[in-house]
């Protein structure tokens, strides 16, 4: 996870006639599969004319366009010509200022963010994901003037996904039974965190050591269960530690894990506390533990606000609108830490921010005047962020947020030897707002895709929007917003997998090779039963 010795980047250029658009193009990459990432510049003679979007339809250049490793990498040229990726790998962009240019990258900056803490303050850095490239073919253009061919990323042929992962922060033995009985009504799976042991500051915390019986229920109706670290609350480093190495996994295959708070033997942790790559992958491999969360949001999902494909709507212009209803005091509040967290998300202005809520707390609850000091150091540099950014608002309210722009969903990291696969969520933590008919029918239409972060548990008042009420009844507005999801997933309008049944499919989608024929057809080689289509 630590930045090694690798070379970051390289560019290798292929300038194409009008005499080499035919068939099959190879691109030569050998030499630069042992970096960490690199780049493809494609030139072509004639411009190109229409991108294949996300959203499954060609759209005009007219902006600049990215095509991220779950979606069909295509694009037709002025001349008539088609031409696709022979593997569904990397990212494809291209820059509507220069229009004969393809650019195919493999791993650029933020395209496969993992969040790594360091020092004695927990700074948060992002860094980015090590991996060997390992490509089931030699990288290849093909072109065609027949059409391309489209898969599918649901096994609904097209549809949109939702998948939910769940924080367990929050969960009651009382409220984890009526999450689990909501969720059989409406017919929705989720990927369920559980802490495997009772060490909470809260009396009432659910832990498989205490509650057993109602998670295995989850398990039961078809949930997938995932690790939530392994206690709500942070043991002394030599105790957390040995229970990390020690613990017995109770099923055999629970490969997911989500980091929760600061524990110390946490993926985002391990190495500032001094526990050497080896050592950590090999616990995880003696877990069967081979999912991992990056500890990063695209972004938090609001009105309009959903799609993790789409990147064009995370912005700050986009979460300002959705904010507008709220209290002017409540709007600055929220924008603020929107602007910290997700458009500027600098290490040590994120630092920043958590240094002053501490500070603020100090000096207002416990009357601790010297945390004025420590409040001033820390609030100042997050004053001049927030000024910067709103005397150039008009450019920066449309600037797409660092770990949205390349919209990765899962990716490859080795830690030490082994390659385990990471994962991004959305934060979905406002199930009024952000699951509404309106956002749901606009996923259907983009047939986009969601991993959602969330506290089904949650009833705190800070938390609106949430399931669950302070009384432990149900929420109504909320209720409503997922008898609709139930529905469109009874239509088969949108595919709802649990993750690991989600990048079950995506491992699929990412090993499938295309060809050409000798009449100009583009075809699959090697069959994964995906539902694909031609296109033209």
């Amino acid at each position: 996870m630590s930045e090694n010795s690798k070379a970051t980047s390289s560019i290798i250029s292929f300038i194409l006639s009008d005499e080499m658009l035919n068939g099959k193009i190879t691109l030569d990459t050998v030499s630069q599969e042992h970096l960490n990432a690199f780049d493809i510049l494609v030139e072509f003679p004639s411009p190109i004319s229409a991108f294949r979007n996300h959203d499954y339809t060609w759209v005009a250049i007219s902006q600049d366009r990215i095509a991220n490793d779950f979606s069909t990498k295509a694009i037709r040229l002025q001349n008539g010509l088609y031409v696709q990726a022979n593997c569904n790998l990397g990212i494809w962009e291209v820059n509507a200022k220069n229009p004969k240019q393809l650019l195919w990258r493999f791993n650029p900056e933020f395209a496969a963010p993992i969040t790594q803490y360091c020092n004695e303050n927990n700074t948060k850095k992002i860094v980015s994901a090590q991996s060997d490239f390992d490509f089931p073919e030699k990288l290849a253009l093909l072109i065609s003037s027949e059409g391309i061919v489209e898969l599918s990323r649901s096994p609904i042929p097209f549809s949109a996904i939702a998948c939910f992962t769940d924080h367990c922060d929050f969960d009651t033995a009382e409220n984890l039974k009526i999450q689990r009985e909501f969720f059989k009504e409406k017919g929705i799976k989720i990927t369920k965190g559980f802490f495997l042991n009772d060490f909470s500051k809260r009396e009432d915390n659910a832990s498989f050591e205490n509650n057993a019986s109602e998670i295995e229920q989850w398990r039961q109706d078809g949930h997938e269960l995932c690790y939530h670290s392994l206690t709500q609350s942070i043991r002394n480093d030599e105790k957390a530690f040995a229970e990390f190495q020690n613990f017995i996994p109770p099923y055999p295959n629970i490969p997911v894990w989500i980091d929760h708070g600061y524990q110390p033997y946490n993926f985002s942790l391990f190495q500032k506390n001094g526990v050497s790559n080896d050592q950590y992958e090999a616990t995880l491999l003696n877990k069967n533990i081979a999912v991992l969360w990056n500890y990063i949001d695209a972004g938090t999902a609001t009105s309009g606000v959903l799609n993790q494909l789409d990147s064009s709507p995370f912005n700050l212009e986009k979460y300002y609108a959705s904010i507008k209803g709220n209290s002017f005091l409540k709007r600055m509040v929220s924008l603020l830490k929107n602007i910290i967290f997700h458009y500027d998300n600098d290490e040590l202005r994120v630092r920043n921010y958590i240094d002053t809520v501490s500070s603020t707390k100090a000096l207002l609850v416990k009357k601790d005047w010297s945390a004025i000091f420590k409040l001033l150091k820390n609030a100042i540099p997050l004053v001049l962020l927030s000024l910067r950014v709103l005397f150039a608002w008009n450019l920066a309210k449309k600037t797409t947020y660092k770990v949205a722009k390349y919209s990765p969903i899962f990716f490859k990291h080795t830690i030490d030897k082994k390659e385990f696969t990471i994962f991004q969520t959305i934060e979905l933590v406002d199930f009024i707002s952000a699951l509404t008919p309106k956002n749901i029918d606009a996923l259907v239409e983009a047939s986009g895709l969601f991993i959602a972060h969330t506290y089904f548990s949650v009833n705190t008042n800070n938390y609106e929007g949430k399931l669950i009420n302070s009384d432990n009844s149900l929420n109504e507005k909320v209720v409503a917003n997922f008898n609709y999801l139930a529905q469109k997933i009874e239509q088969k309008a949108i595919w709802n997998p649990t993750l690991s049944q989600l990048l079950e499919f995506y491992t699929k989608y990412q090993n499938i090779v295309l060809d050409i024929d000798t009449n100009g057809t583009i075809f699959i080689k090697n069959n994964y039963d995906i539902p694909s289509r031609s296109i033209t």
